[in-house]
C-alpha cells in the first residue's frame, strides 16, 4: 500500500511542483520502496509506495497514460482481479504483471464514474483527466484506506494522511470543536459519526464508498454503493447448502487477501472469528510453501487474573488448540514486557494525527506490527468485523423477535434447547427475552439519559455543539435500549462512521510499519452473503452463532467451534501495566486541571476529571480495567496532550 498526494491549482500559471515536493518530504517518516512524483499542467501528484503484492513491484506511480491522457496515483490492493480481467477483456499474456492501478484506469475508461462499483478491495485513488481538466477520486466501499483533502479558491490538495497538507503555504492548524465534541461524548471506541470532518477545521475526508469529482472549481461528492445483498435474500434447500455456500464465498475472500510476495501473518486469538480466518488461510499457504505467522497477545507473567470463570485474558490454551488442529502455523506469543499504554501516548498521537481511544490495546497493536515487519510479513490478517458477519447470531435478540411475532411453537422449542445447552432453566431466560422484546416497557421505568455516566466533555462545549441530540439516533453506546442486534448489525455495515473508524486506524498503522492489515470477515462479498441469509441460519436448535459453528466442522477443533462458555477478553491487564506510572499520570492530569490557561479548559469537564481521580485514588486496582472513571482520566490526558500540540 502507499501514501498518495496531489495538488491542483486553479490558476494554470501557478506552479504546483514545490508544494508537492514539500508534501513528499513530510512522508519520509514512513518506510517506502519507491517515492515518485508526476507533474502536469497545473497539477502535481506523488506516491510514497510500499510494495505488498507481487504486481506492485512493477507499478510506477504516479502513472501517466500518454494515449488516453490520464494520470493516476493510487493506494490499492484489488481482490477481484480475475473478475476484472474477464470484464475488461485483458489478454491472458498480460495478466500476471498488470498492476492494480492499471486495472483501475482501464475500469475508469470503461465505466467512468461508476468504476468503483466494479472494484473489490482496499483502495483510494485519484485520476487526472487532462482533456476534460477534471479530477476524479474514490475511496473503497468499506473505507479501508483514507483520503483527506483541503480546498481553497486557489487550489485543491489531497493526501492519504493529514500532516503533508499542512506543508502548503498559509496552512495553520485549527481545532474542529464539532468533531472533538463527538469524540468526547461518545463512550465507545468510535471517534466520531462525522465521516466528512476531521479534528482539524481545514481538513476534510472523503467518506467510505464515495467518489469525488472536481471540475471548474466545483467539488461534487457522491456515494457509489451500499453493502446490501446484490440479489436479495438467499433461499437454499438445506443447512448443508448454506454451509457449503458460505465456505465457497469465504475461501475466495481469504485467498484474495493472501496475495503478497512477502510472508503472511495473522492476529490470532482463541475465538471463532480469527480462528476461522486462520483455518481457511493455512492450507493455501501450505501449497505455496509459506507458513502462517500467528501473532497472539498474552498478559505478562506477573499478571494475576482477576476476571470471572467465563473470561480468559490469556487465550494461549485455545490458540494452541487451534494451531495444532490447523497446522502450518508458527505461533508467536507476545507479552511485551515493560510496555504499557502510558509511555506510548506521544508516539500514537503522532501516528494517528488525532486523539484516540484504543487505550487498553495501543502498545500491543503497535508491537505486533513491529514484529511482523521484522519477520518480513507484508499482510497481517484479522477477523475484526466477524461478530457482525460470519459469526453473527444473537440468540436472545432472535428469541425476542419470535416473541414479538407470537411465534410460540418455535420460541418454545428454541428456549428448551437453549436452556439445555446452557444448563439453565427457561424461567431464567424468558424474563430477559421479554425485556428485549418489549423495550418500551423498560424505557417507561428507565431514564434514557447519560446522567449516570461520567462525562469527559465540558458542559459548555456539549451545549454549544448540541452534541447529545446529534448522537441520539446513533448506536454509539450513549443511550440504553436504543437498538437490538438486528438494528446494530445494519448500523455496523451501512453507517459509514463505523467503517471510517476502522479504516483510519488501519491505514495509519500500516503506513508506519509497511505492513497491511486485511480482514476477510469484512470483504464485501462475504458481508453481502451473510446479510442475505435467513436469521434461522444464525440461531438454530438453541445454538447462537450457528452458521459458523456448523460451517467449520473439520476446520476448527470442537473445543473452539462449540465453545459457548469461556470467552477471550483483551485489555484486562492494562492497569496492571500502568500502575507503576499512576503517580506520573495523576501529576500530568492535575497540571492541566489547575492551569487556568490550559487549552483543555472549556473543552474537558475539569470537575468530572477531578472527581474521577478522587474516586480512583492513588493506586488503581487491576480489576478497574473497565471502570469508566479510569478510562476517563487516561482519555483526558491523551486529549490534553493533543490539544497542547496544536494550539
Amino acid at each position: 500500500m502507499s501514501a498518495i498526494i496531489g495538488i491542483l491549482n486553479s490558476d494554470p500559471a501557478a506552479d504546483s511542483y514545490e508544494s508537492v515536493q514539500c508534501m513528499m518530504r513530510s512522508l519520509r517518516k514512513y518506510p517506502a520502496d519507491a517515492a515518485r512524483t508526476w507533474h502536469g499542467d497545473s497539477i502535481s501528484m506523488g506516491c510514497h509506495a510500499q510494495w505488498i503484492t507481487p504486481e506492485s513491484v512493477y507499478d510506477t506511480l504516479p502513472y501517466y497514460d500518454e494515449q488516453y491522457r490520464l494520470a493516476i496515483t493510487a493506494d490499492v490492493i484489488l481482490d477481484n482481479r480475475q473478475q476484472l480481467f474477464e470484464q475488461l477483456q485483458v489478454n491472458s499474456t498480460r495478466r500476471q504483471q498488470i498492476t492494480d492501478s492499471e486495472l483501475i484506469l482501464m475500469a475508469y475508461r470503461r465505466w467512468g464514474d461508476q468504476a468503483p462499483r466494479y472494484l473489490i478491495g482496499d483502495y483510494a485513488f485519484v485520476i487526472w483527466d487532462s482533456d476534460k481538466r477534471r479530477l476524479f477520486g474514490a475511496r473503497d466501499l468499506l473505507g479501508n484506506r483514507t483520503l483527506y483533502y483541503h480546498q481553497t479558491p486557489r487550489h485543491f490538495a489531497f493526501c492519504t494522511v493529514i500532516e503533508p497538507l499542512y506543508q502548503l503555504p498559509g496552512m495553520k492548524k485549527q481545532l474542529n470543536e464539532s468533531w472533538l465534541a463527538e469524540f468526547l461524548a461518545i463512550p465507545i471506541i468510535m471517534d466520531s459519526i462525522d465521516v466528512h470532518g476531521t479534528v482539524y477545521k481545514e481538513i476534510k475526508m472523503l467518506p467510505p464508498a464515495h467518489t469525488f469529482s472536481l471540475e471548474d472549481g466545483r467539488l461534487h461528492l457522491s456515494q457509489f454503493d451500499r453493502l446490501d445483498p446484490l440479489d436479495g435474500p438467499l433461499k437454499l434447500k438445506s443447512n448443508e447448502e448454506y454451509e457449503e455456500a458460505f465456505r465457497e464465498v469465504f475461501q475466495e475472500a481469504v485467498h484474495a487477501k493472501l496475495r503478497t510476495y512477502r510472508q503472511v501473518g495473522i492476529s490470532l486469538s482463541g475465538g471463532l472469528d480469527s480462528g476461522t480466518v486462520v483455518s481457511f488461510a493455512a492450507s493455501p499457504l501450505r501449497e505455496i510453501g509459506k507458513p502462517l505467522q500467528a501473532y497472539s497477545y498474552v498478559p505478562p507473567r506477573d499478571f494475576t487474573d482477576w476476571t470471572g470463570r467465563n473470561w480468559m485474558p490469556d487465550e494461549t490454551p485455545f490458540i494452541q488448540t487451534i494451531a495444532r488442529h490447523v497446522g502450518n502455523i508458527q505461533e508467536n506469543y507476545m507479552d511485551f514486557p515493560g510496555r504499557n499504554s502510558f509511555e506510548d501516548v506521544d508516539d500514537i498521537l503522532d501516528m494517528m494525527e488525532a486523539p484516540y481511544k484504543f487505550i487498553e490495546n495501543s502498545f500491543w497493536l503497535k508491537g505486533i506490527l513491529e514484529q511482523a515487519r521484522q519477520d518480513k510479513v507484508g499482510i497481517v490478517l484479522n477477523g475484526s468485523r466477524g461478530n457482525y458477519s460470519i459469526s453473527w447470531g444473537p440468540a436472545y435478540d432472535y428469541y425476542a423477535r419470535l416473541l414479538r411475532r407470537f411465534q410460540w411453537m418455535r420460541l418454545h422449542r428454541e428456549l428448551k434447547q437453549f436452556g439445555h445447552n446452557q444448563y439453565t432453566r427457561r424461567s431464567r431466560i424468558l424474563p430477559e427475552v421479554a425485556r428485549m422484546a418489549f423495550p418500551f416497557i423498560t424505557r417507561a421505568f428507565t431514564r434514557n439519559s447519560t446522567s449516570d455516566r461520567p462525562q469527559l466533555i465540558h458542559p459548555d462545549l456539549a451545549a454549544r455543539t448540541n452534541i447529545y441530540n446529534r448522537l441520539r439516533r446513533h448506536d454509539v453506546g450513549l443511550y440504553e435500549y436504543e437498538m437490538d442486534e438486528f438494528e446494530a448489525r445494519d448500523y455496523q455495515f451501512n453507517q459509514l462512521a463505523v467503517s471510517n473508524h476502522y479504516g483510519v486506524s488501519s491505514t495509519k498503522l500500516s503506513l508506519r510499519y509497511g505492513v497491511v492489515e486485511r480482514d476477510p470477515t469484512s470483504d464485501p462479498r462475504v458481508v453481502r452473503f451473510c446479510l442475505s441469509l435467513p436469521t434461522e441460519q444464525y440461531v438454530q436448535d438453541g445454538v447462537s452463532r450457528s452458521l459458523i459453528r456448523r460451517a467449520t466442522v473439520g476446520y476448527l477443533p470442537d473445543q473452539i467451534r462449540l465453545n459457548q462458555r469461556v470467552y477471550g477478553i483483551q485489555g484486562a491487564d492494562w492497569i496492571h501495566r500502568v500502575r507503576p506510572h499512576w503517580g506520573a499520570i495523576t501529576q500530568e492530569v492535575m497540571s492541566f486541571i489547575r492551569n487556568r490557561q490550559s487549552a483543555a479548559q472549556g473543552l474537558l469537564h475539569i470537575d468530572q476529571i477531578r472527581a474521577s481521580l478522587d474516586r480512583i485514588g492513588p493506586d488503581p486496582k487491576p480489576e478497574q480495567a473497565y471502570d469508566p472513571h479510569v478510562k476517563l482520566v487516561m482519555q483526558s490526558l491523551i486529549v490534553a496532550r493533543f490539544i497542547t500540540k496544536i494550539v
